[in-house]
């Protein structure tokens, strides 16, 4: 298991104009060739926009896009003529496929934070596509098949253990809350990636919210 720790997350964005960001792995200018991906996760982005603020039209190909809100509310348009607003709870995925443009923007009067991850597909090309899921239990994994992954939600109350899904790739990223796993300690914007994960187990030490996806290798029969 190795965790790496918010504090260790490259820093991006335009702070002038309302934009902070904190990369998880290599990223734009933060070349690291060490830290390009774990298993199909390519990036995993904390984003904060102040009312008003947000990324203008650019383009995504061949990757698979899933946004999870914090608070606040997203908008998000993007080339396809979709138009929506995602909400905490909300799981968003945008196949960008062989090329999409969007925007993103907050568009709202209340500061807002999401977690947006970014997966490599098992194929390149298609057609691009989009799903929003509603409120999304954590009870029902949202699957990411293009990519071979499944995204699991965790929402805990004090004191609570809950099992973390077996898998040959494991990332597990800390919302909010402190948690305890596999005897680390981890606090809000802290991750671990865990390879051939089996048998453990998390629990709460504050209320906390957990997105773990588990990712399997198309290489591994």
């Amino acid at each position: 298991m190795d965790v790496r720790r918010a504090a260790e997350r490259y820093p991006g964005g335009d702070p002038a104009a309302g934009i902070a960001s904190f990369h998880a792995f290599s990223f734009g200018p933060h070349y690291d060739p060490d830290n390009l991906r774990f298993g199909a996760l390519i990036a995993c982005n904390e984003e904060r926009l102040g009312s008003g603020a947000g990324f203008d039209e650019h383009p995504h190909s061949h990757t698979e896009i899933v946004t999870w809100v914090v608070e606040g509310e997203l908008t998000h348009r993007d080339s396809t003529g979709r138009e929506t607003t995602v909400r905490a709870g909300d799981v968003q995925r945008l196949s960008s496929a062989a090329g999409v443009r969007h925007v993103e923007r907050n568009d709202g009067e209340s500061p807002l934070t999401f977690v947006q991850m970014w997966l490599a597909p098992l194929e390149p090309g298609g057609e691009p596509s989009y799903e929003i899921v509603r409120g999304i239990a954590d009870s029902t994994p949202y699957a990411v098949p293009e990519a071979a992954a499944m995204l699991h939600v965790r929402r805990l109350a004090v004191g609570e253990r809950t099992a973390v899904p077996d898998g040959r790739h494991l990332y597990v990223h800390v919302v909010r809350g402190e948690v305890h796993l596999a005897g680390a300690h981890l606090h809000p914007g802290d991750a671990a990636r865990v390879t051939d994960a089996e048998n453990l187990d998390t629990a709460a030490l504050t209320t906390a919210e957990l997105l773990i996806w588990e990712m399997s290798d198309p290489t591994v029969s």
